[in-house]
C-alpha cells in the first residue's frame, strides 16, 4: 500500500489492502430502483435539447473547441463545451464530465481519447460558470446536499439527467454519430464526473463504452462511516442530524447502479484518496455485471511523484480502451 507523507487527520488508504478492496459488494437496490432511473431516462430523452454553438475559443492538438449551450430537464439552460476535428470526418463520440471542482475551461480533457473524435463537455446544474443557475449551490458541500430530503428533489439526479440531455444535444449537433444501429457513444468521468456516470450509464444504450476515475458515490452506508476532505463529509455530517436521508441515498449509490451496466468499462481506482475513499471507488468496479478493466491508480486527488507518469499511463489506457469499442 503507498506510504504518502500528508497532514489529514485520517487515513486516506482507510487501512485496506488492494485484496481487501476487491472484496467489497454493493449495497442491495431499494425497492423501486430501476422503475424510479428508467423513468427519469425516459424523461430526459423527451427533453428537446435545442443546443446552440458559439464562436470558436480554441484549437490544440488537432481538436476545436466552442462554447455550447443546452437545454436540460426542468427547462434549465445549461453550458458547456464542443470538441470537433480539426480535419477529417467525425468518427467517435464521446460525453466527458467534470469532478466536483467544476469546470473553467476544458484543460485536461482535450485531447480527446481518439483522433477523429467529438465530444460535448457539459458543466452540470451549479457547476461552473457557464451552469451557476440562482437556487442551487455552485460549491461542491452544499451542492451536494441539494434537495437531498428527497428522491424526487435530490440534485444528484438532475445532474445524471444533464449528462442525458448533454448526449441528445451532441447527437443533434453531430448526426453523423447516430449510426443505423444507434449511437456508439463513449463516457469518461472522474471524481464526481465518475459517480454521475455510473448512474447514467445503465439506462442509456446510446453508449458503448464507458471510464470511470476515482468515481464517487459508491456505497453510501460504507462511505457513511468514513472521514474524507471531500464532498462525501458533507453528507456524513449532515447525516447525523438528518438520519433520514438513508431513505434517499441508496438510489443515488454508484455502486448498486454499476452493478446494472453491461457495456465494456474501465474503472481506475485508486489505492490512497483524501477525497473519496477507496472503498467506494472499489465497490464501483466490484459491482459491474459486464465487461470490466481494472486500472489501479496509486492514489487519487493527491499530487505525488508518480503522478504525471500515472496520467500517461491512463491516457494511454483510454486510447487502447475506447479505440477497441469506438475505433
Amino acid at each position: 500500500m503507498p506510504a504518502f507523507v500528508h497532514g489529514f487527520p485520517f487515513d486516506p488508504a482507510y487501512g485496506r489492502t488492494l485484496d481487501e478492496l476487491l472484496t467489497i459488494a454493493a449495497p442491495a437496490p431499494p425497492d423501486g430502483f430501476d422503475t424510479f432511473w428508467r423513468d427519469r431516462y425516459e424523461a430526459a430523452l423527451r427533453v428537446g435539447t435545442a443546443p446552440a454553438v458559439g464562436p470558436q475559443e480554441d484549437e490544440r492538438d488537432g481538436f476545436r473547441i466552442f462554447g455550447v449551450s443546452f437545454t436540460s430537464v426542468g427547462g434549465l439552460r445549461l453550458g458547456g463545451w464542443l470538441v470537433l476535428p480539426v480535419e477529417g470526418p467525425v468518427r467517435h463520440g464521446f460525453v466527458i464530465g467534470h469532478g466536483y471542482g467544476g469546470r473553467q475551461e476544458t484543460g485536461r480533457d482535450v485531447p480527446l481519447p481518439l483522433p477523429g473524435g467529438a465530444a460535448i463537455l457539459p458543466c452540470v446544474r451549479g457547476m461552473g460558470s457557464r451552469s451557476r443557475r440562482p437556487g442551487i449551490p455552485g460549491d461542491a458541500d452544499r451542492h451536494v446536499l441539494h434537495g437531498i430530503e428527497s428522491r424526487d428533489t435530490y440534485v444528484i439526479g438532475d445532474c445524471v439527467a444533464d449528462l442525458w440531455c448533454a448526449a441528445s444535444a451532441l447527437l443533434d449537433l453531430v448526426p453523423e454519430l447516430a449510426t443505423p444501429g444507434g449511437a456508439r457513444l463513449g463516457y469518461a468521468g472522474e471524481s464526481f464526473g465518475g459517480g454521475l456516470g455510473a448512474l447514467a450509464l445503465p439506462w442509456d444504450d446510446r453508449f458503448a463504452r464507458g471510464r470511470l476515475t476515482v468515481a464517487t458515490f459508491g456505497h453510501h452506508p460504507l462511505r457513511l462511516t468514513l472521514p474524507c476532505a471531500g464532498s462525501g463529509e458533507a453528507v456524513r455530517t449532515h447525516y447525523r442530524d438528518h438520519p433520514g436521508i438513508m431513505d434517499v441515498l441508496p438510489y443515488f449509490d454508484a455502486a448498486t447502479a454499476a452493478s446494472r451496466i453491461r457495456i465494456p468499462m474501465l474503472i481506475a481506482p485508486a489505492l490512497f484518496d483524501p477525497s473519496v475513499p477507496p472503498p467506494g471507488q472499489f465497490a464501483v468496479y466490484n459491482a459491474l455485471a459486464g465487461p470490466r478493466e481494472l486500472h489501479v491508480l496509486t492514489a487519487g486527488h493527491f499530487e505525488h511523484e508518480g503522478s504525471e507518469r500515472e496520467d500517461g499511463e491512463l491516457r494511454a489506457a483510454d486510447r487502447r480502451f475506447f479505440g477497441e469499442g469506438l475505433g
